[in-house]
């Protein structure tokens, strides 16, 4: 199964989506994330937040949908938005549609500890979406 997790950045809520989804689905899975204005970077808080529940995410990079493979868009499955305040990017394809809001974590206006309690309240929060996922969607 091809499954595209899409926020603006690419550099977290997509990212935390798209390294959580591969330790729950494990490798059969084609799991990939993206975003329509990619910063070019993971964020920092991303990897920090993932590395807490032994998941790391290091190795991903921020990308635009337009990176992504051919094959894997011509053949994909699920594609889940993950934004909330700004507008999520639209990707045309035949496969099923999700959106689960959350808010960008990444706010330049906290502190260590706002933003530290936003990572992981995000993080949590596409833990729970994708345990439904796999209950409604995937019925495993």
């Amino acid at each position: 199964m091809n499954i595209l997790f899409l926020c603006v950045a690419n550099s977290a809520r997509s990212q935390m989506a798209e390294g959580l989804a591969k330790s729950m689905l494990g490798k059969e899975h084609n799991i990939q994330s993206a975003g329509s204005i990619p910063s070019g970077e993971v964020h920092p808080s991303a990897v920090i937040t993932m590395d807490e529940i032994g998941i790391d995410i290091r190795e991903q990079f921020s990308k635009s949908t337009d990176d992504l493979d051919k094959d894997f868009i011509d053949n994909l499955d699920y594609a889940i938005t993950l934004c909330a305040e700004e507008v999520c990017p639209v990707l045309p394809s035949n496969a099923k549609s999700l959106h689960w809001m959350n808010e960008d974590p990444a706010n330049n206006k906290f502190n260590e500890i706002q933003l530290k309690y936003a990572f992981s309240k995000t993080r949590d929060n596409i833990f729970k979406l994708i345990k439904k996922f796999l209950l409604d969607e995937l019925q495993v």
